[in-house]
C-alpha cells in the first residue's frame, strides 16, 4: 500500500509539472502589450525583471519555477487585478464559487442517494420507471439549459429569487448571509440536477445487484425482514463504491463551474479563468491551470485509496 502511494503521488507531481510546462509555453507565445500606469513605471519594470518578461521563454519559465519554489510567488495580474499578486485574486474569487457547490453538494447527494434506494427497491414497478425517465433528463440536458429554465421559472414568472446571486454590496459584505444564500438558490439547482442523477444512476444500479445476492437470501431465511435485511446488509455494501464517487464529488466542487458562475454572475474561480484567458493574464491563467490539475489529480489519488479503506478487502497495489 505505501509502495502504490508514493508511486501515485510521484506520478502525480511529473503529471502536474508536464501539464504546467505545457500551458506555459502555450500562453506566453501569444502576444501582449503589458500596461504601464502613470507613476507606477520604475515599480513595474523591477517587477517585469523579476519575473523574466523581456527574457526568451525558456528563461521565462525557469524564472517562474524559481519564484514558486524560493518565494512561492506565481505572479502578477495586470488585467484583471493591476499589479496584484495571483494568490490574492484568486483567493477573492475562491470562497464564493466552494460555498455554492457545497450548497449543491448538501442538496443533490441525500436527494441522489434516496432516489436511488427507492428506485432499487421498485425495481421493474411504474415508481421505478418514473424515477428512470427523470435520471435520463438530468443527464442529458445540460446544465446551461436548466440554468435558464431556473431562472425563467423562478425569477421570470414566480419571482422568488433573484436573476443573478447578489453583490456583496447588496447581501451585507458577506457570503453567509441569508440575502446572499437565497440568490444562490438558483444556481445550486442548476448545479445539483446533473449530480442527482449520477448518483442515483449508481445507487440504483449497484443497491438492485446488492439486493440479488446469494447473501441476501440467506439473511431473509434467517428471519430478516426485507426492509431490515436491505438497511443491515444490503445498503452498506452498495455504498462501498458509492463513497469513492462522493470523495470525487467533494473535489470537484473546488474547481467550479465556468458555465453556471457566468450565468449567474457568481465571481468564482470558473469566471476568473475565462477571463484570464480572454485578458491573457498569463500569471492568472497559470495558476488556475495549476489549481485544476492538482485538484484533479489529488482526487484521483482520493478516490482510489478510499476503496482500500472503506473495504479492508481491497488492496491497492496487491499482485
Amino acid at each position: 500500500m505505501l509502495k502504490y502511494v508514493i508511486k501515485r503521488v510521484l506520478l502525480m507531481f511529473f503529471s502536474l509539472f508536464v501539464i504546467t510546462t505545457i500551458c506555459f509555453f502555450m500562453v506566453r507565445l501569444l502576444p501582449r502589450e503589458l500596461p504601464i500606469e502613470k507613476g507606477t513605471e520604475e515599480i513595474v519594470k523591477a517587477r517585469y525583471e523579476m519575473l523574466g518578461y523581456n527574457k526568451p521563454i525558456i528563461v521565462q519559465y525557469f524564472y517562474y519555477l524559481k519564484n514558486i519554489f524560493t518565494g512561492f510567488d506565481f505572479g502578477t495580474s495586470w488585467y484583471i487585478q493591476y499589479n496584484t499578486p495571483v494568490t490574492e485574486v484568486f483567493g477573492d474569487r475562491f470562497l464564493p464559487t466552494v460555498l455554492v457547490n457545497v450548497y449543491s453538494l448538501l442538496f443533490s447527494i441525500p436527494v441522489g442517494i434516496a432516489l436511488g434506494i427507492y428506485a432499487a427497491i421498485k425495481k421493474n414497478k411504474w415508481q421505478d420507471q418514473v424515477v428512470n425517465v427523470i435520471i435520463i433528463l438530468f443527464v442529458s440536458i445540460p446544465s446551461y439549459v436548466y440554468a435558464f429554465l431556473v431562472q425563467y421559472i423562478f425569477y421570470f414568472k414566480l419571482g422568488w429569487f433573484p436573476a443573478v446571486v447578489h453583490p456583496l454590496a447588496n447581501a451585507g459584505g458577506t457570503y453567509f448571509s441569508w440575502a446572499m444564500f437565497h440568490s444562490m438558490i438558483p444556481a445550486i439547482l442548476s448545479l445539483s440536477f446533473g449530480e442527482i442523477a449520477g448518483l442515483c444512476r449508481f445507487v440504483r444500479a449497484e443497491l438492485t445487484e446488492t439486493l440479488t445476492s446469494d447473501y441476501m437470501l440467506l439473511a431473509r431465511t434467517k428471519g430478516l425482514t426485507r426492509s431490515q435485511a436491505t438497511v443491515r446488509h444490503a445498503l452498506k455494501n452498495a455504498m462501498v463504491p458509492t463513497l469513492p464517487m462522493i470523495i470525487g464529488s467533494l473535489f470537484s466542487i473546488l474547481g467550479g463551474s465556468l458555465i453556471i458562475e457566468q450565468i449567474f454572475s457568481i465571481p468564482g474561480v470558473g469566471v476568473l479563468y475565462l477571463q484570464s484567458v480572454q485578458q491573457l493574464d498569463y500569471d492568472v491563467f497559470m495558476f488556475d491551470s495549476i489549481f485544476y490539475t492538482l485538484i484533479g489529480l489529488t482526487g484521483g489519488i482520493v478516490v482510489d485509496l478510499s476503496y482500500g479503506f472503506i473495504d479492508p478487502r481491497i488492496r491497492m497495489g496487491a499482485r
